[in-house]
């Protein structure tokens, strides 16, 4: 009798277990705290204020970089920062800032691309970047290229984003040649910030052109293919991408970046599905044939240069 309740008490217990996952799914999958935020969100990409600046959201805003020549590279840095190489460039424009949360935003809410939501590990780290002026961060290459042409432009080459930074006297920081540890939004100091500031919080991470958050902040998806040799072997006269490669290229240092990872002439590559809360982007714009008075014109460049090979090649 004792054996016979025994087997139906069992019996039970593998009932309810087989029961326990129909019910849930027949319920619904439980939210996250970060995807429960997500979902009760406007679907209406609507001004927001940001917290950590206590201000509406930044104007978008792009800066023309003139036509013109800048050393790319150091013969300071790593393998693939070599040769240190004088390159033209033809005028183009390029965000003054990262693109922000709330751009992106309305970005998924025009298109319904998907969000830029981190994984439900990320749940109580991932409301730290969300502040409306915080640049986006969790977006692959391909994300950050679509959001890109969605707005008529395109990500910048890794050429285009070196010189918007560097300007074109060869400095290793926006600021110049002397490290300045509290410069950007790094790990190196403490410097109030746990995570991303809002865009264009450090003055001292300006580039010549005015362009920002270069040294530091997020790291950016530029347009490139990573080719560790490319810099020996690329045109000295717009760049493009190589045409193929395995990963793409990051520039620039984030808000956990440490060492002399910093310098404005480092290169980093990544898988280009790759997400993490430690990237974002900006985008660029072709400008062709517009010229500023003054301005080196590239046949000048060009004369000077064969002239320079004509004195260096054996007779």
């Amino acid at each position: 009798m004792l054996e016979t309740k025994f087997k139906l008490v069992f019996l039970l217990v593998v009932l309810v277990c087989a029961a326990m996952p129909i019910t849930a799914i027949l319920r619904g999958t439980t939210l996250t705290p970060y995807e429960a935020m997500e979902s009760g969100a406007s679907s209406e990409a609507e001004p927001e204020r940001d917290s950590a600046s206590g201000g509406d959201p930044i104007p978008e805003d792009m800066v023309t970089i003139p036509a013109g020549p800048f050393v790319r590279g150091t013969e300071d840095g790593g393998f693939d920062e070599q040769p240190q190489r004088t390159i033209f460039l033809d005028t183009y424009s390029i965000d003054r800032y990262e693109v922000t949360n709330h751009q992106y935003q309305q970005f998924v809410t025009s298109t319904g691309h998907r969000k830029p939501g981190l994984p439900s590990r990320y749940a109580k780290s991932g409301s730290k970047v969300r502040g409306v002026n915080q640049p986006v961060v969790y977006v692959s290459w391909d994300d950050a290229s679509e959001y890109c042409r969605w707005k008529g432009k395109r990500l910048p080459t890794e050429a285009e984003w070196e010189k918007a930074m560097r300007g074109t006297d060869a400095r290793l920081w926006p600021w110049g040649n002397k490290e300045q540890a509290n410069g950007a939004n790094w790990a190196r100091v403490q410097d109030g910030h746990e995570v991303s500031a809002s865009v264009g919080s450090f003055q001292a991470d300006k580039s010549p052109y005015g362009v920002m958050d270069g040294a530091g902040n997020v790291i950016e998806w530029v347009g490139d293919w990573y080719d560790e040799t490319y810099y020996k072997s690329s045109p000295e006269e717009n760049p493009p991408s190589p045409e193929y490669g395995t990963y793409r290229v990051l520039r620039g240092g984030g808000y956990t970046t440490t060492g002399v990872d910093v310098r404005i002439t480092s290169r980093s590559k990544m898988m280009p599905d790759f997400r993490d809360e430690t990237i974002g982007f900006r985008c660029a714009i072709s400008e062709t044939g517009i010229r500023e008075p003054g301005e080196r014109k590239r046949d000048e460049f060009t004369e000077n240069r064969s002239s320079r090979e004509s004195k260096t090649r054996p007779k």
